[in-house]
């Protein structure tokens, strides 16, 4: 940091002498104990605060919007959130959005209430086997429609996609608990299998009915 203005201990401007050169008014005492520049790295080794109206806490309690962006960065950089939840193995998330700021505007720009429902930052709808989290790749659901779409971890037949496993004359497919016959073919099997989730994804889309955004009703219909 470096003062730039003085009028006295109570009233002085820094200047922190990096590229974004942020201006902060302050006091002396302040400036000795040390003050906080808005683009240092704050979360897991990637994310800051940035400059802007939007804050991580409002009264000592983290706001929805940080703790979301928070949450994102650990599932895709901290070391143990990866051991625990292995489904995000290589994620990353876009460089826009290291900033808070940023991505506190896309949020506040595309977020939604479906009831009392936890909702979801889902990567993997618009763009298949997507390992980005981006604002062009990225849209919000419910937490029972996002955990349609969610790949689960296998010690079995790993190789393969979900709901499928290998049998004695071929593929087996399951739908959640149901049966989908053997397929001669991985082709076969997998087709099934998506002409069952087809059918769940479009009950659940008319169960929630005008609660969804018209947008997002026609991602999830045209999957």
């Amino acid at each position: 940091m470096k003062i730039i203005r003085y009028v006295n201990a109570g009233d002085m401007t820094i200047e922190f002498q990096d590229e974004h050169k942020v201006q902060i008014n302050t006091t002396y005492a302040n400036f000795k104990k040390g003050i906080k520049n808005p683009y240092d790295i704050s979360v897991s080794t990637m994310g800051y605060i940035g400059e802007g109206k939007y804050l991580s806490k409002i009264n000592d309690i983290v706001t929805p919007i940080y703790a979301a962006w928070r949450n994102m960065l650990k599932r895709c950089y901290d070391e143990s959130d990866r051991y625990l939840h292995p489904a995000y193995e290589n994620c990353v998330v876009d460089k826009e959005w290291h900033n808070f700021q940023t991505f506190a505007a896309w949020y506040e720009g595309n977020f939604y209430q479906v009831g009392t429902e936890r909702m979801h930052i889902d990567k993997d709808i618009l763009l298949k086997d997507n390992k980005i989290y981006s604002p062009e790749t990225c849209i919000f659901v419910p937490q029972s429609i996002n955990m349609v779409f969610m790949n689960k971890h296998r010690d079995v037949d790993s190789d393969l996609p979900n709901g499928i496993n290998r049998c004695v004359g071929g593929y087996r497919s399951m739908y959640n608990t149901k049966s989908l016959g053997v397929s001669k073919t991985l082709e076969e099997a997998i087709e099934k299998y998506n002409i069952e989730k087809r059918i769940h994804i479009k009950r659940l889309v008319e169960e929630y009915g005008d609660e969804l955004p018209p947008r997002i009703r026609n991602i999830l219909l045209n999957w």
